[in-house]
């Protein structure tokens, strides 16, 4: 087994082994629900990477391990909730498995079982750690509250873009790979160096999770065009929006209201490439990866652990779906 499938492997076992009451019934079923929807675990796995090529000790950083995956569920309850989502990774969402107020309270109560997990982490850290946690779970909200706003605002950036996804998604990512740091005893230096090649590996996965949504590959089972029939604002609508002639402008609002699927998707592709959006969007991808590598130069660690950093990004970024 490699390195990688270990850390998993171990995420996997402490979430098995939550300890959670079991009254009232449907509120801890549908924490242990949505647990047991799996996922990458990629999260909980940067903060055993983290820790680990900074030689530190895998027990150590578990609860903390194991406090990130159980906020990133949370936030998934919870946006769920707000999007309407009726499905988590192919199964019913919590608020359809059960009804809306299960779905909030097992969130609410979700978060707390998170902070339960990272108090048990050394004291020597545990200030430290809940400092950066709690910074990170503001960012979380300000970031999808951010995402909410633009289903309603017309005049969104490319910026404003970027800055979102970095909220939503990136910090958790950098904060990740942070708390390993910090449970290792790296240096300051190094800990903040790993929160930023996090923060911008996820801004990276973001943006190519966006162009994959647009031309990834079906036969790698990805639905395509799915962020188009909802009028998301992505980086590539936005470019398109902004950069396009005046006729183009125009044909990309009035393909917010086609109802058909079919026509929608392709007219809006043939848009993204005949703005020079697609090839804005994969230069953005590719700047924010070479980004987040290049700060492991500047790491204090063997070639050999930064050589493991790189391969974990890579297998991030290789993903088809």
């Amino acid at each position: 087994m490699n390195q990688l499938a270990h850390l998993h492997q171990q995420v996997e076992l402490g979430l098995q082994e939550l300890q959670l009451p079991n009254k009232p019934d449907n509120l801890y079923e549908s924490i242990k629900y949505i647990i047991d929807l799996g996922g990458k675990r990629l999260r909980p796995v940067m903060v055993l990477l983290g820790n680990d090529v900074f030689g530190g000790q895998l027990n150590k950083a578990l609860p903390a391990a194991l406090s990130i995956e159980l906020f990133h569920n949370f936030s998934l309850m919870h946006d769920d909730i707000m999007d309407n989502a009726d499905l988590r990774r192919g199964k019913p969402s919590v608020h359809v498995q059960w009804n809306l107020p299960t779905a909030i309270l097992g969130g609410d109560a979700l978060l707390v079982v998170a902070y339960q997990q990272l108090m048990k982490s050394s004291q020597e850290h545990v200030v430290e750690l809940l400092n950066l946690f709690n910074v990170t779970a503001l960012e979380v909200c300000e970031g999808q509250q951010m995402d909410m706003n633009f289903e309603v605002q017309n005049d969104v950036s490319v910026a404003d873009y970027l800055e979102m996804i970095r909220l939503k998604t990136a910090v958790l990512m950098g904060a990740s790979f942070k708390m390993g740091a910090i449970i290792a005893n790296a240096s300051n230096f190094d800990a903040d160096l790993m929160y930023q090649f996090g923060q911008d590996l996820g801004v990276a996965f973001q943006l190519k999770d966006d162009f994959l949504d647009c031309f990834g590959n079906p036969s790698f089972g990805k639905v395509i065009g799915g962020d188009i029939l909802e009028n998301k604002k992505t980086l590539m609508y936005l470019h398109a929006q902004h950069k396009g002639s005046q006729n183009q402008q125009e044909e990309l609002a009035e393909l917010a209201n086609v109802s058909d699927a079919k026509t929608k998707i392709h007219s809006t592709l043939k848009l993204f490439e005949a703005t020079g959006a697609k090839a804005a969007a994969e230069n953005k991808m590719n700047e924010y990866y070479k980004k987040a590598l290049a700060n492991l130069n500047n790491l204090h660690l063997s070639d050999v652990h930064k050589e493991t950093l790189g391969k974990f990004a890579e297998s991030i970024w290789q993903r088809q779906k």
